[in-house]
């Protein structure tokens, strides 16, 4: 079959410059390469593409309609915007104008996670846990009830950008003021739940398969938390899997987690981040719906411990977007 892999590595493919850039270029050219190889391994013919003014013209030529319109290829979505509002979205409504289909989420799944706040309502109406939060634009305004120490982040940005642990209500202001100077955005505020942090990987749709919990092991480490550094620095925090639970709480974190995919209308695969406070209670943080493939990415790393290679599982999620749209796994 043809499939095109869209991914933003070049951020020149626009009319203008205008409106709030990517911060981050999220995803590796290595990552990007080794899903078209695994691709190309589970013999799909493949093209690499820009998301960007030129997509639809050049999977216009890769993938032409057949004479009863139907589509010839299917795209596997990597690409996560370069500038704008909701970036994750631009891509799917191209993709959904031109009648492609496509891995992952649409765009209304990757516009309901991509904003924080929106997130934790839907969950929070589902009977999801999530921790206490307010969103702030100075600072100044009152947090209520919250307890600190609190969380301080960006209302839409990925990878941790920005993330800040505040622990007195005088620090709060420079942390608030400082996201929406630098991101242009409100900043959400939520309590800090001390404790283990876990990542559920999910991987179908009415089928759901859960893959082993990976816990990210903060050690001796004086903050526990996912900042960006966290992840991406030369000494990143390292992972367990399988995590350690018992299998009650297990249980409960299986479901919220898929109960988390299905209200915020997430597709094929997604990445849910829980806390678990000293008294073994759960908070959904955040859901991802295009989480990384690199090689150490939690995602990855649960597949791994399921029995995937990285070509099986590269392949599954593409047969999993193909049987959502018509109805059978690819020939």
């Amino acid at each position: 079959m043809r499939v095109a892999i869209v991914s933003n590595c070049d951020y020149a493919g626009v009319i203008n410059r205008f409106g709030q850039p990517c911060p981050e270029h999220y995803r590796s050219n290595e990552t990007v390469g080794r899903v078209v190889t695994a691709l190309q391994e589970g013999g799909h013919e493949t093209l690499l593409c820009e998301g960007d003014k030129g997509l639809l013209t050049a999977l216009e030529r890769f993938m032409p309609p057949d004479p009863e319109a139907c589509p010839s290829g299917i795209v596997f979505n990597l690409a996560e915007g370069i500038q704008g509002e909701y970036r994750y979205t631009h891509v799917p409504a191209m993709l959904e104008m031109a009648g492609i289909p496509y891995t992952g989420s649409s765009l209304l799944g990757h516009g309901l996670t991509n904003d924080k706040l929106v997130t934790k309502r839907l969950i929070r109406d589902y009977g999801v846990p999530t921790p206490n939060f307010r969103v702030m634009r100075s600072g100044n305004e009152s947090t209520g009830d919250l307890r600190f120490p609190v969380v301080v982040k960006p209302r839409v940005e990925e990878c941790s950008l920005g993330l800040q642990l505040v622990h007195e209500p005088a620090q709060l202001r420079g942390a608030v003021e400082a996201i929406v100077r630098q991101y242009s955005q409100d900043a959400l505020v939520e309590e800090y739940i001390e404790g283990r942090e876990i990542c559920i990987a999910l991987l179908g749709n009415e089928e759901m398969e859960v893959l082993p919990l990976v816990e990210q092991d903060f050690g001796g480490r004086a903050t526990r938390l996912m900042t960006w550094e966290a992840k991406y620095s030369a000494a990143p925090v390292p992972k367990i899997c399988p995590a350690q639970i018992g299998s009650g709480l297990e249980a409960v974190l299986r479901d919220i987690s898929v109960a988390t995919f299905r209200a915020c209308m997430c597709r094929d695969y997604a990445r849910v981040d829980v806390r678990i406070d000293r008294a073994g209670r759960p908070f959904v943080l955040e859901i991802n719906s295009m989480p990384g493939l690199a090689t150490h990415s939690s995602y990855v790393q649960a597949a791994r411990a399921a029995g995937y290679t990285f070509p099986s599982l590269v392949n599954r999620i593409l047969n999993v977007a193909h049987k959502r749209y018509f109805g059978i796994d690819m020939p």
